[in-house]
């Protein structure tokens, strides 16, 4: 007899609060990644995120709003540390980094949103 471990239950259906919240999580996060070839849509879609911040409160997404504003803040911080250290070369590779590690929390945001799941459970 084998033990198996019960799988966490995904609601079938969503709220209407929770739909708005995904939906406009999904438009921070595309935006986001249209942000990592243009720059300026990187700022709108954090923008986004923050001003429909509050209408997600309480909902199931409400921490991929967090995710996205500190995602933001991060590339941003260290995106300006590696323009300064571009100077002796190794900001490049800063900045490379931020750039692959934005792809990757943006692509596991979208997964985690898209099987309405929170970022962290």
């Amino acid at each position: 007899m084998s033990k198996q471990t019960p799988e966490r239950e995904q609601p079938y259906f969503l709220s209407p609060g929770d739909e708005r919240a995904k939906s406009h999580a999904f438009i921070a996060y595309c935006l986001m990644a249209v942000g990592l070839f243009t720059g300026f849509f990187w700022l709108v879609g954090a923008l986004w995120a923050m001003g429909k911040r509050t209408a997600a409160k309480g909902t199931l997404f409400e921490d991929h709003y967090d995710a996205i504003i500190s995602m933001f803040w991060w590339g941003l911080g260290l995106s300006i540390l590696g323009a300064i250290l571009s100077i002796i070369l190794v900001g490049y590779l800063l900045i490379f980094a931020v750039w692959l590690w934005s792809i990757y929390k943006i692509v596991t945001g979208m997964t985690k949103l898209s099987s309405n799941e929170a970022i962290n459970p």
